[in-house]
């Protein structure tokens, strides 16, 4: 069977010609996830801190209808001020194209079209997850079954406290989705560095957990892996704090109907709002970190392929 190719940018072609080390970077974070122009600053800043550390960034999105796979400066420009811009998951690529409509990548669209490329990191923010009362709704996240069926190592900051955490960790065993935490027992809460859940295993540096992506692959387990960066602690969000918040936004949504799809990008800006800005300076930081972890493990990783 013959897969679609996205297209790659000149940098990625090459450095993936090369052996060289690759993060995929989603753009949600860019067209739904910030305001305009801290959504710019940060996807730049991003993919700085990712060359800083080694590695090509490789910016995912839907470009008129067109898979990308690394975008370059004007294009993010572009895509940071368009209007009209959808949110695509992986199930909605293939309409997404047919109606040549631009879409900024969710965490599954991104982890499917880096396979595709034949990339194998992935930073972002936070993973979705399973909702709370999913027992009523069937609200699970998109970006845990891809887990279960993509080859892709996330990087993330965990998941918000939103999110029914207990079940979500569930989910992912059942998946056969490894769970490892940098340098920490605790899985992490986005905002915060805890959640009062224990992650699987820990691993303390981005070549043990390079290795482990290897040893992984060779099993042939064919399933990603979650690798949960805590949030820096001078960045973090006291958990009275943002959980508070979150219960309001979350209160509000419910008030107001707002679910699926709208629902995160509404808890977002409504949750920056309520923080006072708070959350989106925290939200940055932890994106930033994850792109220097991810950039670390991928040198470490690339290196391991060639040896």
């Amino acid at each position: 069977m013959s897969l679609l190719k996205p297209k790659l940018s000149q940098e990625v072609a090459d450095a993936l010609a090369n052996g060289g080390a690759i993060v995929a970077l989603e753009s949600t974070i860019i067209t739904h996830g910030m305001p305009y122009p801290a959504n710019l600053e940060t996807a730049l800043s991003v993919e700085a801190v990712v060359r800083e550390n080694g590695a090509v960034p490789a910016t995912i999105a839907v470009i008129d209808g067109e898979l990308r796979v690394g975008l370059e400066r004007d294009e993010l420009e572009n895509l940071a001020q368009a209007k009209g811009v959808v949110k695509a998951s992986g199930r909605d690529l293939a309409v997404a194209m047919v109606r040549g409509q631009t879409a900024g990548t969710t965490v599954s669209a991104t982890m499917l079209l880096a396979e595709l490329a034949g990339i194998e990191i992935f930073a972002t923010g936070g993973v979705g997850g399973v909702h709370r009362g999913a027992e009523q709704t069937f609200d699970i996240s998109a970006d845990l079954t891809e887990l279960g069926r993509t080859r892709t190592a996330v990087v993330c900051a965990g998941v918000k406290s939103i999110l029914d955490i207990a079940k979500t960790l569930e989910y992912l065993e059942t998946q056969r989705v490894p769970v490892i935490a940098y340098g920490t027992e605790d899985f992490p809460a986005f905002f915060t560095r805890q959640s009062g859940y224990k992650a699987d295993h820990r691993l303390d540096t981005a070549e043990e957990i390079a290795s482990a992506m290897h040893f992984h692959h060779q099993l042939g387990t064919g399933t990603g892996l979650l690798i949960a960066n805590p949030i820096p602690e001078k960045a973090a969000l006291t958990p009275d704090f943002i959980d508070g918040t979150i219960a309001d936004a979350v209160r509000e949504a419910d008030e107001r109907g707002i679910g699926r799809k709208e629902l995160t990008p509404f808890l977002l800006a409504r949750i920056n709002e309520l923080s006072k800005g708070e959350s989106l300076k925290a939200n940055i930081e932890l994106v930033r970190n994850n792109a220097r972890l991810a950039a670390k493990m991928a040198v470490a990783y690339a290196a391991l392929k060639k040896g």
